[in-house]
Protein backbone atom coordinates (compact mmCIF):
# COMPACT_ATOMS: atom_id res chain seq x y z
CA UNK A 1 0.00 0.00 0.00
CA UNK A 2 2.85 2.41 0.81
CA UNK A 3 4.36 1.64 -2.60
CA UNK A 4 1.23 2.81 -4.41
CA UNK A 5 1.01 5.96 -2.32
CA UNK A 6 4.63 6.78 -3.14
CA UNK A 7 4.20 6.19 -6.88
CA UNK A 8 0.90 8.05 -7.18
CA UNK A 9 2.05 11.01 -5.06
CA UNK A 10 5.19 11.42 -7.18
CA UNK A 11 3.17 11.34 -10.39
CA UNK A 12 0.46 13.72 -9.14
CA UNK A 13 3.01 16.15 -7.68
CA UNK A 14 4.96 16.02 -10.95
CA UNK A 15 1.83 16.84 -12.94
CA UNK A 16 1.05 19.72 -10.59
CA UNK A 17 4.55 21.14 -11.04
CA UNK A 18 4.33 20.94 -14.83
CA UNK A 19 0.95 22.70 -14.85
CA UNK A 20 2.37 25.33 -12.48
CA UNK A 21 5.31 25.80 -14.85
CA UNK A 22 3.03 26.38 -17.81
CA UNK A 23 0.50 28.60 -16.08
CA UNK A 24 2.22 30.48 -13.26
CA UNK A 25 5.99 30.59 -13.91
CA UNK A 26 6.50 30.27 -17.66
CA UNK A 27 10.02 30.55 -18.92
CA UNK A 28 11.89 29.36 -15.85
CA UNK A 29 11.87 25.67 -16.94
CA UNK A 30 13.29 24.55 -13.57
CA UNK A 31 9.85 23.83 -12.12
CA UNK A 32 8.84 21.93 -15.27
CA UNK A 33 12.03 19.88 -15.27
CA UNK A 34 11.56 18.95 -11.61
CA UNK A 35 7.92 18.02 -12.34
CA UNK A 36 8.96 15.86 -15.28
CA UNK A 37 11.62 14.21 -13.10
CA UNK A 38 8.99 13.39 -10.44
CA UNK A 39 6.76 11.79 -13.09
CA UNK A 40 9.65 9.72 -14.48
CA UNK A 41 10.76 8.66 -10.99
CA UNK A 42 7.19 7.69 -10.07
CA UNK A 43 6.78 5.63 -13.23
CA UNK A 44 10.24 4.10 -12.75
CA UNK A 45 9.47 3.12 -9.17
CA UNK A 46 6.32 1.37 -10.37
CA UNK A 47 8.55 -0.90 -12.50
CA UNK A 48 10.76 -1.80 -9.54
CA UNK A 49 7.87 -2.16 -7.02
CA UNK A 50 5.27 -3.99 -9.13
CA UNK A 51 7.11 -5.56 -12.06
CA UNK A 52 7.21 -4.97 -15.78
CA UNK A 53 3.56 -5.38 -16.72
CA UNK A 54 2.24 -3.14 -13.93
CA UNK A 55 5.06 -0.65 -14.63
CA UNK A 56 3.99 -0.33 -18.27
CA UNK A 57 0.37 0.09 -17.23
CA UNK A 58 1.37 2.82 -14.79
CA UNK A 59 3.51 4.55 -17.42
CA UNK A 60 0.65 4.39 -19.95
CA UNK A 61 -1.85 5.63 -17.40
CA UNK A 62 0.49 8.47 -16.50
CA UNK A 63 0.84 9.46 -20.17
CA UNK A 64 -2.94 9.42 -20.64
CA UNK A 65 -3.50 11.36 -17.40
CA UNK A 66 -0.92 13.95 -18.44
CA UNK A 67 -2.59 14.42 -21.81
CA UNK A 68 -6.06 14.69 -20.25
CA UNK A 69 -4.92 17.21 -17.64
CA UNK A 70 -3.39 19.44 -20.30
CA UNK A 71 -6.31 19.07 -22.71
CA UNK A 72 -9.07 19.82 -20.22
CA UNK A 73 -7.22 22.56 -18.36
CA UNK A 74 -6.67 24.53 -21.56
CA UNK A 75 -9.85 23.54 -23.41
CA UNK A 76 -12.17 24.45 -20.55
CA UNK A 77 -10.24 27.69 -19.93
CA UNK A 78 -9.86 26.78 -16.28
CA UNK A 79 -6.88 29.09 -16.02
CA UNK A 80 -8.63 32.04 -17.68
CA UNK A 81 -9.56 33.57 -14.35
CA UNK A 82 -5.86 33.88 -13.50
CA UNK A 83 -4.93 35.71 -16.68
CA UNK A 84 -4.79 39.46 -17.17
CA UNK A 85 -7.69 40.69 -19.27
CA UNK A 86 -7.21 44.44 -19.15
CA UNK A 87 -4.52 46.63 -20.59
CA UNK A 88 -3.07 49.92 -19.45
CA UNK A 89 -2.96 52.40 -22.29
CA UNK A 90 -2.23 55.58 -20.35
CA UNK A 91 1.15 57.12 -19.66
CA UNK A 92 2.70 58.69 -16.61
CA UNK A 93 1.96 62.42 -16.23
CA UNK A 94 -0.06 62.34 -19.46
CA UNK A 95 -1.79 65.62 -20.20
CA UNK A 96 -0.93 67.20 -16.86
CA UNK A 97 2.46 68.72 -17.60
CA UNK A 98 0.98 72.10 -18.52
CA UNK A 99 0.89 73.00 -14.81
CA UNK A 100 4.66 72.49 -14.46
CA UNK A 101 7.25 74.90 -15.86
CA UNK A 102 11.05 74.80 -15.94
CA UNK A 103 12.42 76.09 -12.68
CA UNK A 104 9.29 75.18 -10.70
CA UNK A 105 10.03 74.12 -7.15
CA UNK A 106 8.38 71.49 -5.00
CA UNK A 107 8.90 68.84 -2.35
CA UNK A 108 9.45 65.10 -2.76
CA UNK A 109 6.64 62.94 -1.43
CA UNK A 110 8.56 59.70 -1.80
CA UNK A 111 12.24 58.85 -2.02
CA UNK A 112 13.62 59.37 -5.53
CA UNK A 113 15.75 56.32 -6.46
CA UNK A 114 16.02 57.94 -9.10
CA UNK A 115 12.24 57.84 -9.83
CA UNK A 116 9.60 58.79 -7.31
CA UNK A 117 6.84 61.28 -6.59
CA UNK A 118 6.98 64.97 -5.86
CA UNK A 119 4.45 67.70 -5.28
CA UNK A 120 4.85 70.51 -7.82
CA UNK A 121 2.32 73.32 -8.33
CA UNK A 122 -0.01 71.72 -5.75
CA UNK A 123 -0.23 68.50 -7.79
CA UNK A 124 1.51 65.14 -7.44
CA UNK A 125 3.77 64.08 -10.32
CA UNK A 126 6.10 61.22 -11.01
CA UNK A 127 9.54 62.76 -11.28
CA UNK A 128 13.04 61.54 -12.05
CA UNK A 129 16.53 62.59 -11.11
CA UNK A 130 19.67 62.17 -13.19
CA UNK A 131 20.79 59.28 -11.01
CA UNK A 132 20.80 61.03 -7.66
CA UNK A 133 19.22 59.50 -4.57
CA UNK A 134 16.90 62.09 -2.98
CA UNK A 135 15.20 61.59 0.39
CA UNK A 136 11.52 62.22 1.12
CA UNK A 137 10.73 65.82 2.04
CA UNK A 138 13.63 67.33 0.07
CA UNK A 139 13.03 70.51 -1.93
CA UNK A 140 13.55 69.99 -5.66
CA UNK A 141 13.61 72.12 -8.79
CA UNK A 142 12.47 71.13 -12.30
CA UNK A 143 15.45 71.18 -14.68
CA UNK A 144 14.02 69.46 -17.76
CA UNK A 145 10.67 68.36 -19.16
CA UNK A 146 10.98 65.60 -21.78
CA UNK A 147 7.76 64.19 -23.29
CA UNK A 148 6.10 62.79 -20.14
CA UNK A 149 9.13 62.89 -17.86
CA UNK A 150 9.89 65.61 -15.35
CA UNK A 151 13.57 65.77 -14.44
CA UNK A 152 14.35 67.37 -11.08
CA UNK A 153 17.39 68.17 -8.98
CA UNK A 154 17.61 68.78 -5.22
CA UNK A 155 17.87 72.37 -4.07
CA UNK A 156 20.78 72.93 -1.72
Amino acid sequence: MVDWITVLSLIVFGLALIVAEIIFVPGTTLVGIVGFAFIVIGAGLSFSYFGSSMGWMTAGGTAVATGLVFYFSFKANVWGRFSLKSTIDSKVNEGSLSAVQLGAEGVTISTLRPVGKAELANQTFEVKTLGNYVETGTKVRVTQIQSNQIIVEPIS
